[in-house]
């Protein structure tokens, strides 16, 4: 069957106000083509199959009567408390046990009869008997009020869940505060702890540092001390070992002059017309003599006339140092 042939049908359903669906055997509310009708007001879906109502019914808001009488309803929806507009409710002959707790929330529901379902015992108490219109009335008025009592209930109880929910937060915020707190307490130790080694580390190689200028400067006071006792032996050395070269030198200068006066006055002798004079005579016999004798020491001779030149080389060092 198609879209418009429900349409159609459910057009063929309505006089008046009232939607006529019973003894339709349905097994399910055909909650789409009803919202279609706004001003089909009331509603009979009596003497059917139907098992459970569709969570859309309850956009039905248009809706002041409905029965529902002689079905096989389990359950009603959650939010069967939407239907603001809602009068009457006919839930005779079903297998109800309880009522959704929004059902608190029909404030226009002034008619309801539960009779023939297998309510729980504190609601079948509120529900009474339902044998005439009078107790009817009586039913919806009291069942509304114990469904709002146990709306009050499950609010207390939801009120209690969610208390206890937030102490239970609040407990963890403040235990995860505590360890953020401790956390922020080791770190800052750490940083506490590692700053204070850089610290000691610093002041140990400062204190190194400030060993090493110390040896340094110690060390170059002792080299400047060693090197001025060097320096001053040095000069004492000098000013005792000029003078022995100078009087060694003097005494050598004066040897030779003697040498070479002697040399000159035998040369003159021997050598010049001065021969023949008595001066000279023996000065010729001594250089006669000694030419003997040289000839016999000429080994003696030649060692002297060595130690002679080293002298003479020596004595010219010297002199050129000297100078300088």
């Amino acid at each position: 069957m198609s879209k418009n042939s429900k349409v159609l049908n459910l057009k063929d359903k309505i006089s008046g106000n009232e939607m006529d669906l019973s003894l339709c055997n349905l097994t399910e509310v055909p909650v789409r083509e009803l919202a279609l009708f706004t001003k089909a007001t009331v509603l009979d879906l009596s003497c059917n199959n139907i098992t459970s109502l569709p969570p859309e019914f309850c956009n039905l808001t248009h809706l002041v009567k409905v029965d529902l009488s002689k079905n096989q309803l389990t359950c009603l929806p959650d939010d069967l408390g939407n239907l603001s507009s809602l009068q009457h409710l006919d839930l005779y002959n079903n297998k109800l046990n309880v009522l959704p707790v929004s059902f608190s929330q029909l404030r226009s529901l002034k008619w309801l009869d539960l009779k023939d379902n297998p309510l729980e015992a504190g609601l079948a108490k509120a529900a009474g008997d339902c044998l005439d219109e009078k107790q009817c009335k009586q039913c919806a008025t009291k069942v509304l009020q114990h469904m709002r009592d146990i709306q009050e209930e499950v609010d207390r109880t939801r009120e209690k869940r969610l208390l206890r929910e937030k102490e239970l937060e609040k407990k963890k915020e403040a235990k995860q505060r505590e360890r953020e707190a401790r956390e922020r307490e080791a770190r800052k130790r750490e940083k506490a702890e590692e700053k204070e080694k850089r610290r000691k580390e610093y002041n140990a190689q400062m204190a190194a540092a400030a060993a090493r200028e110390q040896q340094k400067k110690k060390s170059e006071e002792k080299k400047k001390k060693n090197g001025q006792a060097a320096a001053d032996k040095k000069v004492v050395v000098e000013s005792t070992a000029k003078p022995r070269r100078s009087l060694i030198g003097l005494v050598f200068k004066l040897l030779l002059l003697l040498l070479l006066g002697l040399a000159g006055v035998a040369a003159a002798c021997r050598l010049t017309d001065l021969q023949k004079e008595a001066v000279c005579v023996p000065v010729n016999v001594a250089v006669d003599d000694g030419l003997s004798w040289a000839k016999e020491q000429e080994g003696v001779v030649r060692q002297l006339v060595q130690n002679l030149s080293s002298a003479a080389k020596e004595f010219l060092e010297s002199t050129q140092a000297t100078k300088n």
